[in-house]
């Protein structure tokens, strides 16, 4: 909304300074100053408002050290992020953005349905919380809706350069054209030379006119990016710091690449994909980093607020949406190696434990718990090193993904 106030003052008025907030940097810094400033100042208030609603997070007995402390403490605090990123995006971004819509959409979305989820266990007292289904029927409904306004929104386009030998004076020359904007299911892949992969290639064994039905392969792999990584953020979502630092990191790096993918200069400079419009993600971004940081400190050992469900769907919604947005979902493995290390410790747990006592009649165990976290608690680490190390580890693996936009 100020965005386009100070483009009017700026244009119409030639108000000197209103020019300023053209530059997706200046929002960005302002954006970021305005989620931490209200995830701070005000996130206080909210956590004494869910303490005065008896908002509290039920314990379950999992024999962990420090637990039972725990018990009572203000949950659904995923309500202090959501607010902290969206005041500041609908004051200073160009709200007709499309990457913008979907990125406020998926927010809301994922937000509600986590919502529910906490609503549920806290004042329903189901521990259960929304039935597995029906969260599913959510991300699959959120994965319909991002992958077809990406597949067929007009405005989601990318780049491309063509060169086509042009006659001048009886002397064959190749010259660059004007670059134009196409319709693609293009992707990158990390670590390759030629580091571009066209969904709609998968079916080109189909015959002629298979770049029509490409929406076949894309959409399915949006749901299943979405699904995966929402579900990976909410088993983060486990001791305190753990879930909010993490996305805070990998967040911070997807920013980087919305900003290069999305100013012509440096996408040239990089020789990557360039995509029109997504530079305005960065406002998005830093607004949400800040919420995350701001979260943090409250939500930093030993927790003042939890997130809940609302807090940790929501996160992991938005970045998948994110990295499909820049085209960097092949990247995910490696960026949120965190989230689907969790996942994959649940999926291998669970697994093994039923084919073990199929055959042996009694189920085995390949973690002394999982998720993964909970693994170390059961090693005897303090959650607060648990913490401090995946840190460290997440931002290693933002380092080696940056380093991939000339490492290839």
């Amino acid at each position: 909304m100020l965005y386009y106030l100070f483009e009017y003052l700026d244009k119409t008025m030639d108000v000197p300074g209103a020019g300023v907030f053209q530059y997706i940097t200046f929002r960005s810094a302002l954006a970021l100053i305005l989620s931490l400033m209200i995830s701070t100042i005000y996130g206080k208030k909210i956590i004494t408002f869910l303490r005065n609603q008896q908002v509290g997070e039920t314990v379950r007995e999992l024999g962990l050290e420090g637990q039972n402390e725990k018990a009572g403490t203000p949950t659904m605090g995923g309500l202090i992020i959501i607010i902290a990123t969206l005041i500041p995006v609908l004051l200073l971004t160009k709200l007709n953005n499309i990457y913008i819509i979907l990125l406020v959409v998926t927010t809301l979305w994922m937000g509600t349905i986590g919502f529910i989820d906490d609503y549920i266990k806290i004042f329903k007292k189901d521990k259960q919380g929304l039935k597995g289904i029906f969260k599913v029927i959510g991300q699959v409904g959120l994965g319909l809706i991002v992958g077809s306004v990406l597949y067929f929104n007009p405005n989601v386009t990318v780049r491309e350069r063509s060169k086509t030998p042009i006659n001048f004076n009886q002397t064959e020359t190749v010259v660059t054209q004007a670059p134009s904007e196409i319709k693609s299911t293009v992707t990158t892949i990390p670590f390759t030379k030629n580091n571009e992969l066209d969904y709609a290639k998968i079916i080109e064994w189909t015959g002629d006119g298979y770049e029509n039905w490409a929406w076949l392969v894309f959409i399915p792999i949006v749901i299943f990016i979405i699904t995966a990584v929402s579900n990976g953020a909410n088993l983060t979502d486990g001791i305190d710091g753990l879930a909010a630092g993490t996305s805070a990191i990998s967040v911070l790096a997807l920013g980087i690449f919305a900003f290069v993918s999305g100013n012509l200069v440096l996408s040239s400079y990089l020789n990557i994909m360039y995509i029109p419009n997504s530079g305005e993600m960065t406002v998005f971004i830093s607004a949400f980093v800040g919420a995350l940081i701001g979260f943090l400190w409250y939500n930093s050992y030993p927790a003042s607020v939890f997130m809940g469900d609302t807090g940790s769907l929501t996160i992991g919604g938005i970045i998948a949406v994110l990295a499909i947005s820049v085209r960097k979902e092949m990247l995910l493995p490696v960026l949120c190696a965190i989230f689907f290390a969790e996942n994959l410790s649940v999926v291998m747990q669970v697994s093994y434990f039923k084919y073990t006592k199929k055959r042996f009649g009694e189920g085995r165990r390949i973690f002394l718990m999982s998720p993964l976290h909970h693994h170390y608690q059961k090693k005897g680490y303090h959650e607060s090193k648990i913490v401090t190390r995946f840190w460290i580890v997440a931002i290693l693996l933002a380092i080696v993904s940056i380093v991939t936009l000339k490492l290839r």
